[in-house]
């Protein structure tokens, strides 16, 4: 199971942490909007002496790079929340589906003999065992360089709003012309607001930014893969050691199988009680757990928290 930042009692509640990931969203698609439609040019044409707006022009904004750089931290923090809040749902699923294992305890309805110990070959582990042996800073440190690679990335790669303005841009003439009556032109004013050097900045800026971010990834990317590799060669000298004790096993079996038999019973309903009372413990305990907020996120939560409210039963961040 992968890393979470629940607590209990303490932190972000539940319908605040859904609240703010809600507002985050909101927040990023209103960037969205602000870099849609961006261009290179305007066109104007003079009509009886009045100027008349052909192509409005949209140029790229002056904070653009902050403004990626927050939708970015909004997308990391909306995936913050939404991960922890799935993993309280997942930890009271599976701790409320949790039944006693009795499986060390033979019962057999009349004595006789144990069967022979079965080798179970312990299974190789997959890829989402590597993400779960990460800390939770680990996985949110991923989570926040995958959402700024990802964001940026799609606003500067090739076919993306940057890389067309670049490719556009030397293509745009002076003057254009537009025939309003036939046989005569009018000139149409085409006035250029960026140069190359400025989108030439702009680029090698969140280039960096991105590259940077990026680098992060991959390393999370190749650690997971390296503690999958080193634990699947750990599973495999396991597996043949196990196959080698399996007839030494079998026959300590043998001799322990009457003592184990007699005092069965009693085992299961030790182990039983036992298991009941610890899981009524941890059910309360996951009840009361809260979202301890990421220092990483916390600017963000801060400024959406004051706009949520509270169901009531829930309680306030503490």
């Amino acid at each position: 199971m992968r890393k979470h930042n629940l607590i209990p009692n303490n932190g972000l509640s539940i319908t605040q942490a859904q609240s703010i990931s809600n507002l985050c969203n909101q927040r990023a698609k209103d960037i969205d909007a602000l870099l849609s439609n961006i261009n290179n040019f305007s066109k104007t044409i003079d009509v009886g002496g009045k100027n008349k707006i052909l192509v409005q022009g949209k140029s790229i904004p002056e904070n653009v790079v902050e403004l990626l750089k927050e939708k970015s931290k909004l997308h990391a923090c909306q995936a913050f929340l939404m991960e922890n809040i799935k993993m309280k749902e997942t930890l009271f699923n599976i701790t409320r589906t949790k039944r006693a294992d009795v499986s060390s305890v033979v019962i057999p309805e009349e004595p006789e003999e144990p069967e022979m110990v079965r080798i179970n070959l312990i299974p190789n582990v997959t890829e989402e065992w590597g993400w779960e042996q990460l800390t939770a800073d680990e996985l949110n440190k991923y989570s926040e360089a995958e959402a700024y690679a990802s964001h940026i990335g799609q606003f500067i790669h090739k076919g993306q709003p940057l890389d067309r303005l670049r490719t556009e841009l030397p293509t745009i003439s002076s003057i254009d012309w537009m025939e309003l009556k036939t046989g005569e032109k009018t000139p149409v004013d085409i006035t250029v607001h960026h140069t190359p050097a400025q989108l030439l900045t702009i680029h090698e800026s969140l280039s960096n930014i991105h590259r940077e971010f990026e680098q992060k990834v991959n390393y999370f990317k190749a650690k997971v893969k390296n503690l999958v590799t080193t634990e699947n060669t750990r599973i495999a000298n396991l597996n043949s050691i196990a196959q080698n004790d399996a007839s030494t096993k079998n026959r300590i079996l043998m001799n322990e199988y009457e003592s184990l038999y007699k005092k069965a019973q009693e085992d299961i309903s030790v182990i039983t009680s036992a298991f009941e009372i610890q899981r009524q413990v941890e059910l309360k305990e996951i009840a009361t757990m809260r979202i301890n907020v990421d220092v990483r996120y916390q600017e963000t939560i801060d400024l959406f928290l004051d706009k949520t409210k509270e169901v009531e039963g829930d309680g306030g961040a503490k």
